[in-house]
């Protein structure tokens, strides 16, 4: 028997029990006489005492022992006279009276404590020596319980789990497919899934009225802090609902992770929002709602006024910044290199002060006090407040305002990871305009209905159909979200046609999930949650790559195994590929 306990659950009930614990050597403190040593295995660490009394064999083995070390530790669980309030162990420590090394270990390349000295690069090398650091087994821990809560509330619900496959047809809607070629099919490709779309309708048609599944997905996308190339959802299908069901039913579902893993009670209806209200409002469609800072649309109010930045502007949209009146010179002329910056975008930024003496601002030129105050009073700015200005076409603009208000939100401490403002964003447009290819482009996925009430538009006004569909959003994060889904064929055709498919493309791509329909498909509709991105905003990270215990670096490479990697010229002659030169 390697081990008795662990090292995180001896307590004080355990004194004067002889024990057996195995695990990582933390840290070897000599002094002299005494030697402490730090054992750690996952599930905590525990103190070792090797001291005059050992024999003189197991002070020879203390006294080779270097961090990471693998060893195997007996004694007596004896009080510490030196408590460690930090540790749960930290009341006791074992007495050694046996020692032995199972394996040696190299010294590692960084730290192997909570507060490392290791950069990003190098712990991704060593992602196996990184994962034995407290931050980031906690940070699994938590994935592991979300995904227990989340079987078993679901399973509770009726739901069963089952597995869709993994190499499937290529789809060129949406993001890139990851490409699978096939051997026995030369010139043919498999794809690996976005999601499992396709398949959980066909459920639906199976007659399997509720599936999930915890799933992983592929997207050949670039990166961004909460993407991966390979991720995990909770997916999720129900026949014979509609968008109040699955909300209903969702919401219970959040509001049971957020009881169950964090022990946060959520005793209110999360709030409904259009998608119009949010993005006229916060300029996002996944709006942080833990602070206010609401937009104000003053284009009508500044214009005709000679200044040829708002006049010439489709959108003129101001937020208030509560007591940052006081900001300095300097501090302004940093929010305006940051609004200038090409992530955000903004041409420049216009500021007013309301102070006790009155208003100033950048265009007092242009503007009267009187006309300042009137903007002042429509923004519902009061005295102590700072008035912050963007203007130009309508849709950057609202988006070089969101990034500037979660700014500010992050510069008055506004956005607490540990407070949590949950919604739904619905009513989302059923299609998008592209401006480069001049068609329609489904917002969600071409299985999306629309609002029954909008269906007589979906010839004449596209644009102004609405979408049968919904996202969870929490702080300013789009978690998850799904849609009522189209189950009538003649519909769904309508829906392929103003995407730009033809009968031959639509048939070569979906021609399987429109025959099915044929035989009967049910009312249906989903959600799909973004497991990662939820432990993230669970574990208060905006980084997603440390709930992932292999993830891929920012260039969607796995620095540890080297991979993408070339491939052997024969397995490509199996493959009947010819790598074309540049």
């Amino acid at each position: 028997m390697y081990r008795t306990h662990t090292c995180g659950e001896l307590r004080l009930q355990n004194l004067a029990e002889e024990v057996t614990l195995a695990g990582w050597v933390q840290r070897v403190r000599n002094l002299g006489g005494m030697t402490f040593i730090d054992l750690r295995d996952r599930y905590g660490i525990t103190q070792l005492v090797v001291d005059d009394s050992c024999s003189d064999q197991v002070k020879e083995i203390a006294s080779q022992l270097g961090r990471e070390y693998v060893i195997q530790a007996s004694g007596k669980v004896l009080e510490r006279s030196s408590k460690n309030s930090k540790i749960p162990t930290g009341d006791i420590e074992i007495a050694v009276s046996t020692l032995r090394i199972l394996n040696a270990a190299e010294t590692p390349p960084f730290t192997i404590e909570d507060n490392t000295d290791g950069g990003d690069d190098l712990r991704m090398r060593y992602r196996y020596l990184d994962l034995r650091r407290g931050p980031l087994k906690n940070a699994l821990m938590l994935r592991h319980r979300m995904a227990q809560v989340t079987r078993n509330f679901l399973s509770g619900e009726n739901f069963m789990e089952i597995e869709t496959p993994y190499m499937i047809n290529s789809t060129p809607e949406g993001a890139r497919d990851f490409l699978v070629p096939s051997r026995l099919n030369p010139g043919k490709f498999y794809a690996l899934p976005q999601s499992p779309q396709t398949f959980k309708q066909l459920l639906m048609v199976a007659g399997y009225d509720r599936y999930f599944q915890i799933v992983r997905c592929f997207r050949d996308e670039d990166l961004r802090a909460d993407r991966q190339p390979e991720f995990t959802q909770i997916d999720c299908e129900m026949s014979f609902v509609e968008q109040e069901d699955v909300l209903n039913i969702f919401e219970r579902f959040a509001k049971t992770l957020f009881k169950e893993v964090l022990g946060v009670e959520i005793d209110y209806s999360f709030p409904r929002m259009s998608w119009h209200e949010a993005m006229a409002k916060y300029g996002s469609d996944k709006p942080d709602i833990r602070f206010g800072m609401e937009f104000n649309d003053i284009t009508a109010d500044v214009k005709g006024k000679d200044f040829v930045v708002f006049d010439s502007a489709e959108y003129v949209g101001a937020i208030v910044a509560e007591g940052c009146a006081s900001y300095t010179r300097k501090q302004i002329d940093q929010l305006t290199d940051f609004v200038k910056r090409p992530q955000v975008g903004a041409k420049g930024l216009v500021w007013i002060r309301v102070e006790e003496s009155g208003v100033k601002s950048s265009i007092d030129k242009f503007y009267t006090s009187e006309e300042l105050q009137a903007l002042v009073a429509k923004c519902g700015a009061k005295v102590g407040d700072l008035v912050l200005i963007l203007a130009g076409d309508r849709k950057h603009t609202l988006s070089a305002l969101n990034v500037l208000r979660l700014e500010m939100g992050d510069r008055l401490g506004l956005r607490d990871p540990k407070k949590f403002a949950p919604l739904w964003v619905v009513d989302f447009p059923l299609l998008e305009w592209d401006d480069e290819t001049q068609r329609f482009y489904a917002m969600h996925h071409p299985f999306t209905s629309p609002k029954p009430e909008d269906v007589e538009w979906m010839e004449s006004d596209p644009g102004r159909v609405r979408a049968n569909a919904y996202d969870f959003v929490c702080n300013g994060v789009e978690v998850g979200g799904g849609s009522v889904r189209i189950f009538d064929s003649e519909l769904q055709q309508k829906m392929f046609r103003l995407l730009g498919f033809t009968p031959e493309q639509a048939e070569a791509q979906f021609g399987f999930l429109m025959n099915a329909f044929k035989f009967g498909a049910p009312p249906h509709a989903g959600i799909a949650f973004g497991f990662d991105r939820f432990c993230s905003l669970f574990g208060g990270s905006e980084s997603i790559r440390d709930y992932i215990a292999f993830p891929k670096n920012n260039q969607g490479r796995d620095v540890m195994v080297d991979s993408p990697t070339a491939i052997d010229p024969a397995q490509l002659v199996d493959l009947k590929i010819k790598l074309v030169e540049e």
